[in-house]
Order: C-alpha cells, then structure tokens, then sequence
C-alpha cells in the first residue's frame, strides 16, 4: 500500500471529533395548571463570541400567526444571544416541548476545541424562568449542574 493511500485511511478511521452528550432533566412540577417548559440550550466561546444554538423546544405544533413561537422571547438569556434573528423552526435544532423526565442532545461534532460556556434555560407558561451556565472544555467536555424549579440536572459528558 502507498503512503498516500495510508495517510487516506487513516483519516477515514479517525472520523469526526467526538464532542460529547448533553442530558437535561425537566422535573416533574406539583401546579394546579402546567405547561411543558420551552428550552433552549447554546454554547458560546468562554471568551465571547457567537453563541451556538444545539436544541429549541417549543410548541412546535401549534398554528396560526404566531405558531409557537409568541413564547420564545421568554427564554431571554437565548433571546438575546441570537434567539431573536433566528429563523423556526430550524433544522436538526428545534423539537416540541418536552414532558418531564431526562432527555440528551448530542453536541455537534464538528465543534472546535476550546473553552466554551454551555448555557440551558427553560420558561413555563405560568410557570418559572431557569439558565443554567456550565463551562466546558472541548474535547472531552465534562460538567454538572442542577436547576432548582424549571430544571432539573444538567450534565455534559464526552461520548
């Protein structure tokens, strides 16, 4: 075998960067009148920067003129980090509201490595406002935190 054809498997083997997984728990709420939270989790560089958004939930089945949308400037901290300019939904990205229990989201591969600052946030309609900011470090991101109402634990581990 030539040393090109090497050089070629080798990369082939070596696949893409492996970032990590993401689990969000939204616990279950003792209120007379629920509504499943919006959420969004973004990554920004530590040092400032574009945030990524990785996951919107929200009511993504609703129609009319404002189509689950009139609720998304409830998550403020994403609101103003470029949730407003974004076009919904958007693909591979936003998903309907979520029932409580754990759910994970994959960090997109194709992350470069550095110091980022993952941030998850959830709204309820007559419900409560949550950000949770963890830091990370790719590759191998490795974080915990835990919300106190809208959300539960939030942990980022490498795949």
């Amino acid at each position: 075998m030539r040393a090109s054809n090497l050089v070629l498997l080798s990369g082939v083997l070596a696949g893409p960067a492996m970032a990590g997984t993401i689990t969000v728990t939204i616990p279950a709420q003792k209120v007379a009148e629920y509504h499943r939270p919006y959420v969004a989790i973004w990554l920004e560089p530590a040092g400032g920067g574009t945030a990524r958004t990785i996951a919107l939930w929200y009511e993504t089945k609703k129609t009319g003129k404002e189509a689950g949308t009139k609720y998304l400037a409830d998550l403020r901290a994403w609101w103003r980090k470029g949730g407003r300019s974004m076009t919904v939904p958007a693909d591979g990205i936003s998903g309907a509201t979520r029932a409580p229990g754990q759910y994970s989201v994959k960090l997109p591969d194709n992350i470069k490595p550095g110091q980022y600052v993952l941030n998850v946030e959830a709204a309820r309609e007559t419900g409560g406002r949550e950000l949770i900011t963890l830091p990370l470090t790719v590759p191998n991101p490795a974080a915990r935190g835990s919300g106190k109402a809208e959300l539960g634990a939030v942990t980022v581990s490498a795949r």
